[in-house]
């Protein structure tokens, strides 16, 4: 299924039921009075996160959405029925915002997640409410009130423990294929990954965590180069950032440290928040150096970015490095989560 991280959708709730009018007529009973009961609420429209979705896509066809209508009261004093309400499924991490004012509705992040996007209108009141000891015979009612109506945006944001970036062909669907049970499509030309891709990396009993591969990024992404720009935001909610760079043999001209400072600059460009996000330098593909030159390889490129943070050394094909790579994503989210706590 093609991966769709936005949809616009339209909402109504229920309209209320209007009040009834009448008056009790039996036989032998004078003077009955009046008997009209109330209109029933409408139904409200709720978005449910469902951690079986996981795209947006279903709204591509179904775009509006329209909870049950409240019943006309009855004589007798009958209520009219309330109309049932709506429940929209989405995934986990859906941000809701209104089209129209560009206000936020709300953040779903967590299963089962239950938020109220349209109110539901209010029944009317039957002439029976208008009684009193001056106006035995009212006839007066009161019209049940419309349902709200919305034109909302759904924007999906990947909830992800660590992100991978790099340029494409980087390695960051490999290493995925190789750290998870995830299977992103793997060939040798750019852009093969066309949407995320989520894999649960196992580390140990009781010990994993989700890592996220964003398709690849371009110098320009920030303002819609390439396909980047859709998926950023996707890094917004990681924890951590694993910077891949390709070390394998390369062209002439072609320069992995300025491959890096270009990426590192759509990061800032994109958002404040994500560039300061931890990152690790990831040097991939060392399965296709000779291991004398992978130490001068190493200690060049981190010469020439200044680089004072983790570097690690994978090789994404034959799995080399990167069960060392899990080990230490995973003490340092252990690190983060215990931190958050104290």
């Amino acid at each position: 299924m093609k991966f769709v991280d936005e949809a616009t959708i339209s909402v109504q709730a229920g309209n209320g039921g209007h009040g009834c009018l009448s008056f009790r007529r039996e036989k032998f009973i004078e003077r009955g009075g009046p008997d009209g009961g109330d209109g029933g609420d409408g139904g409200n429209v709720f978005l449910v996160a469902n951690v079986g979705v996981n795209t947006l896509a279903d709204f591509r066809v179904a775009r509006k959405f329209k909870a049950g209508n409240g019943q006309s009261g009855a004589g007798r004093n009958k209520t009219g029925r309330s109309g049932d309400d709506l429940d929209v499924i989405v995934p986990c991490g859906t941000v809701v915002n209104e089209v129209d004012t560009g206000e936020l509705i709300g953040d779903l992040t967590e299963p089962g997640q239950r938020l109220m996007i349209a109110e539901a209108g209010r029944g009317g009141l039957g002439n029976t409410r208008f009684k009193s000891s001056t106006n035995r015979a009212p006839r007066k009612i009161t019209q049940g009130s419309p349902g709200e109506k919305r034109h909302l945006m759904l924007e999906l944001k990947l909830l992800a423990d660590v992100g991978l970036l790099g340029l494409p062909n980087a390695g960051k669907s490999t290493l995925i294929r190789s750290m998870s049970a995830a299977r992103p499509k793997v060939a040798d030309y750019p852009f093969t990954t066309l949407h995320p891709n989520l894999g649960v990396v196992a580390v140990g009993p009781l010990q994993s965590f989700v890592m996220a591969d964003v398709p690849g990024l371009i110098e320009g992404a920030a303002e819609g180069a390439g396909l980047g720009i859709q998926f950023l935001k996707h890094l917004q909610r990681t924890k951590l950032l694993l910077h891949l760079v390709d070390i394998a043999p390369i062209e002439p001209g072609a320069d992995p440290a300025n491959d890096f400072r270009a990426i590192e600059k759509e990061l800032v460009r994109f958002s404040e928040d994500v560039s300061e996000k931890p990152r690790w330098l990831v040097l991939n593909k060392t399965d296709l150096l000779k291991k004398e030159d992978m130490a001068s390889v190493h200690e060049d490129l981190v010469d020439q970015l200044s680089w004072d943070g983790p570097v690690f050394e994978t090789s994404a094909v034959s799995g080399e490095g990167t069960e060392k790579l899990a080990q230490a994503v995973m003490r340092e989210l252990e690190n983060m989560a215990e931190q958050a706590r104290t």
